[in-house]
């Protein structure tokens, strides 16, 4: 959120010939996804993967966050985009990064007109530095509640406030447990809000859950957006089917179609090692939503929702 001065500058730009000299030795299959054919679904012209993140040390970490993965590249994601036959995505900025969005602009640019973004803010931010990222392809901002970070609950409603005039949303990631406590928060908000990673409904009892029941109202309010993607996460069950999940992942799909989104959560940073096959993820996910409705969730909402058209 600032301008570098020159050593930074140099130092930032020693770091990228150092990894553009380190990713050489990187192997075209290492793309943080295992498996390395093709998903059996083929995805709709215009499919929109809409949440992914990049990882890049030559730009630094925020003190105190706990998630760092290695790099993860954009090299590394357009060969898993062209295996998965997508050419469109979202960057989320990770916690990893604080508040800095560097990385994800970063991103954006070299992505060009085929990328949105998500960034991360606090409640310093200015209304220049909003329209900054909206001209670069910024079209909402994410709140992790999930891992230590610099956002909190207490900035959800005024930072909606600030981003609603310029048509974003709010992108929310939050432990099951936690969302009852939010709803009276996130049901008056004055922006669009998506809840990630399938509202992260725990396992067992999903769909009894006091998290699905929130999730279902806060949807059927009609303000609120769900992303069919991560299912890893809380599934018990696990790999290849993700059997516990799906009932979740359908009564979303069956309650309000008009506003899922779906998205690989590439390169799926909450798996430290087993990284899962993003060919299975797109066959069970677009099973689990069905034909009929494919075009609708992988290109009309998130065209609409992130302003591709």
């Amino acid at each position: 959120m600032r301008e570098m001065n020159r050593r930074e500058f140099l130092g930032w730009s020693a770091a990228g010939l150092i990894g553009a000299s380190l990713s050489s030795t990187v192997t075209a299959s290492e793309v943080w996804s295992s498996g390395t054919e093709p998903p059996k679904s083929s995805l709709p012209a215009g499919t929109i993967d809409c949440h992914m993140h990049i990882y890049d040390d030559r730009f630094p970490s925020a003190p105190g966050t706990t998630l760092r993965p290695p790099n993860a590249s954009i090299e590394q994601y357009r060969a898993l985009q062209k295996r998965l036959g997508i050419h469109r995505n979202v960057v989320v900025t990770p916690s990893t990064y604080g508040t800095d969005n560097s990385c994800t602009l970063d991103a954006l640019r070299r992505f060009g007109n085929d990328a949105r973004g998500v960034a991360v803010v606090d409640t310093s931010v200015t209304k220049q530095q909003l329209a900054g990222m909206h001209d670069a392809g910024v079209r909402a901002i994410r709140f992790n509640l999930s891992y230590p970070g610099a956002t909190t609950v207490d900035m959800l409603v005024p930072l909606a406030s600030r981003i609603a005039p310029f048509g974003w949303h709010i992108e929310l990631v939050v432990q099951g447990a936690k969302l009852p406590s939010l709803e009276t928060t996130l049901s008056g908000l004055p922006c669009p809000l998506v809840i990630d990673h399938i509202a992260h409904v725990p396992q067992p009892g999903g769909l009894e859950s006091d998290a699905m029941r929130t999730a279902r109202r806060l949807v059927e309010r009609g303000n609120t957006w769900v992303t069919l993607s991560g299912p890893y996460i809380d599934s018990k069950s696990g790999a290849p089917a993700y059997a516990d999940v799906a009932p979740v992942a359908k009564a979303f799909i069956d309650m309000a179609p008009e506003r899922l989104l779906w998205g690989t959560d590439w390169p799926h940073p909450t798996q430290k090692s087993d990284k899962p096959d993003d060919a299975n993820l797109v066959d069970v996910i677009a099973g689990w939503i069905g034909q009929p409705k494919w075009q609708q969730i992988f290109v009309s909402n998130p065209e609409k929702l992130y302003g591709f058209v």
